[in-house]
């Protein structure tokens, strides 16, 4: 929904601050006025184009912020798609800006946007009737879409079926292109295949090897050091250096004169029950030592072993994947593949095989979706054509045309186009080529009444609906604009005051002067204000209490 407009600096529109509401929003004023400025306003922020009169005389810069409520899980998808994150309560704001220059800037929430991104974002926000790049009732393309939401629960199990289907054929021609493609390419491929398997298998990759191997390196890079620090340890602890004794005879020696000590005094026996402990302990660790000492040897070949090692695994990881857990797996794939491309012949029988069963399982899947589509599409074309005859189409005729598509698409073999007739005699043609203005109207608000609940677009814009349109049908399109009002907010401009008496929000838009200078001003009415400016519809200028008073019933019978 649509909750907030700021346009600056727009044509006549110096600035302006709209909030629009929930359901019917009416837009009216003089003719020149300035109305439809504030539709293509919108539309300029929603990636439209901007007519050289567009920037205000004399300025450098317009600008239009659009502030959307986000409804639409499509339009979700499609933000998440580009990046750009809603606000905390979920609020799209659009901002774009044009310079003298004729640059412009898309904004969304703040990120910078292509035009191209922001219009693809715009048509989950607003259908506008009368722009042709906004009318999703008016591209085929979406016509099976919309059918599809009418078709009831047992159709989304369905499609659900039919995609399954579809998805694994789709695998199967896959893999029987593979197969089956450029023997000369097949042939290089296998070659490439088995010289990775060999190399892989050369290497005899292992995890956890890697980190041994440097641990390895470590060592026996200061195995020199490491050798002459043991020995010199082991010199101090055990065997003496420089005539001098080791810390082991000189423990000896202490332990032996504190147990002669001991003998003439008893306190000094845990003492040398404690050193007796150190001395054994002592002991212990220089036999140990010693025996350690004994098995190192500073080894080069060995250190040169293990760097032409590593330099195999550090090669095969950049080749294959950057680990030595995503090179094992790349030989299992391989391994995989190079079976299959083997083995074509006999696989090829067997997809083929495959192929034929999931065809006739996806075709009993797809007329299952069409038979669903057909049996819809009458109940829908019905409605349409009771809500033309509402509204003054008593010869209206609407078709939903279905035809089969050469082959299986993502949502089946239906082609769906919506047709109508709008007078007696006239041959079905499509929606886009309806001539007269007012047929128009009623037509795409017929269609808007009836599938407003399949479709996801949150407002819809209504641009001078009342073209053609006069006495008892404007009376008729009103309620129809009052009923759609209620399923959606709708923003209406309109000359009738059949339709802006139904308003929910009225807004008057009027030319005002002041020291030599025309600006439009946007007001929103309330109350007598707005019965003022539907007496002023109903009477033009003169407005009389008679006026006054009609215009107060028509608002009344809303």
């Amino acid at each position: 929904m649509l909750e907030h407009l700021h346009i600056k600096n727009v044509a006549l529109i110096k600035e302006s601050e709209i909030s629009f509401g929930e359901g019917l929003n009416i837009l009216t004023g003089e003719t020149g006025a300035g109305k439809s400025m504030v539709i293509d306003s919108l539309q300029f922020a929603l990636g439209g184009r901007a007519g050289k009169d567009f920037l205000r005389h004399g300025e450098k810069q317009a600008s239009v912020e659009a502030l959307f409520a986000m409804q639409s899980e499509a339009l979700q998808e499609k933000l998440e798609e580009s990046g750009i994150q809603p606000e905390e309560d979920g609020s799209v704001l659009i901002t774009r800006t044009l310079s003298e220059a004729g640059k412009s800037v898309c904004r969304v929430n703040g990120s910078t946007v292509t035009v191209g991104m922001l219009r693809e974002i715009a048509e989950d926000l607003i259908d506008i009737y009368g722009q042709h790049e906004h009318q999703s009732l008016l591209n085929p393309s979406r016509h099976i879409r919309l059918l599809d939401r009418f078709c009831g629960v047992g159709f989304g199990d369905a499609m659900e079926e039919y995609k399954k289907s579809y998805h694994a054929l789709k695998e199967l021609e896959k893999q029987l292109q593979s197969l089956m493609g450029d023997e000369s390419q097949r042939e290089q491929r296998m070659d490439i295949l088995q010289f990775q398997k060999e190399e892989l298998e050369a290497g005899e990759l292992r995890l956890g090897e890697e980190e041994d191997l440097l641990e390895q390196k470590k060592r026996l890079s200061s195995m020199e050091k490491l050798m002459r620090l043991t020995r010199e340890s082991l010199a101090l602890l055990y065997d003496g250096e420089n005539m001098m004794p080791s810390a082991c005879d000189q423990l000896g020696d202490a332990l032996a004169k504190l147990q002669e000590a001991a003998d003439y005094d008893n306190s000094l026996n845990a003492f040398a029950d404690a050193l007796a402990d150190a001395y054994a302990a002592v002991e212990d660790t220089a036999r140990e030592l010693k025996r350690e000492a004994e098995k190192q040897e500073n080894d080069p070949d060995a250190l040169e072993e293990i760097e032409e090692r590593l330099q195999l695994i550090y090669k095969l990881k950049r080749k294959y994947g950057g680990s030595v857990e995503a090179a094992l797996a790349f030989y299992d794939k391989v391994v995989q593949e190079l079976d299959f491309l083997s083995n074509s012949n006999e696989k090829v029988a067997e997809l083929t095989l495959e192929k034929e069963k999931e065809q006739k399982k996806l075709a009993v899947a797809a007329e299952k979706l069409s038979a669903l589509r057909r049996s819809t599409a009458q109940q829908v074309a019905a409605q349409i054509e009771a809500s033309l005859k509402d509204m003054e189409m008593k010869d209206a005729r609407f078709h939903i045309q279905i035809d089969e598509k050469n082959d299986w698409t993502a949502d089946g073999k239906d082609k769906v186009e919506f047709l109508i007739s709008a007078n007696a005699g006239e041959n079905l043609k499509p929606l886009a080529k309806i001539a007269s203005g007012g047929e128009m109207s009623r037509v795409m608000l017929a269609l808007k009444t009836v599938l407003v609940d399949a479709d996801e677009i949150g407002t819809f814009i209504f641009d001078e609906i009342d073209t053609g349109v006069s006495g008892r049908t404007a009376r008729k399109v009103g309620e129809k604009m009052r009923f759609l009002g209620s399923k959606r907010q709708i923003l209406c401009i309109t000359h009738l005051p059949q339709i802006a008496a139904m308003a929910d929000q009225h807004f008057l838009i009027e030319k005002e002067s002041s020291d030599g200078e025309t600006t439009t001003q946007v007001t929103p009415l309330e109350g007598e204000g707005s019965v003022l400016e539907v007496a002023r519809l109903m009477g033009g200028s003169d407005v009389t209490e008679t006026t006054l008073a009609a215009a107060r019933e028509l608002i009344a019978e809303k």
